[in-house]
């Protein structure tokens, strides 16, 4: 992936996880360790670590998936003996497709997990 582009992705992930901590992880964790003992017996700070870290994951593979594509098509190119210079603007421009469609669905993946840590906390 071009480095623009996956500085790009990593800056808008790390807005959503530090939003996300702000908004509802902090909060939880402070309400968790006010509680008495029994209050931190109920695993809430794991699930909510383990739905952010699952959702990231899951976003991850599916950016990398979708790069890997471009990869694959770039190799069959060069293979169909195509110019080298053609198959890598063809590469730029099929990695920089990935990251516009998916730096798109972080608002809604942002959403989903803020709903989901909510109704954890209830």
């Amino acid at each position: 992936m071009e480095e623009v582009q996956q500085l790009q992705v990593q800056e808008a992930v790390d807005a959503m996880v530090k939003s996300v901590e702000r908004e509802n992880i902090w909060k939880m964790q402070g309400l968790m360790f006010r509680c008495s003992a029994s209050c931190c017996e109920d695993n809430q700070a794991s699930m909510q670590q383990a739905l952010v870290t699952s959702e990231l994951e899951r976003f991850q593979d599916r950016l990398t998936r979708c790069t890997m594509h471009c990869n694959d098509k770039a190799k069959d190119s060069i293979d169909a003996g195509n110019k080298e210079v053609q198959v890598k603007r063809q590469l730029d421009s099929c990695v920089i497709k990935c990251v516009d469609d998916y730096m798109h669905l972080i608002p809604t993946m942002t959403k989903k997990m803020k709903e989901s840590l909510s109704s954890i906390g209830k």
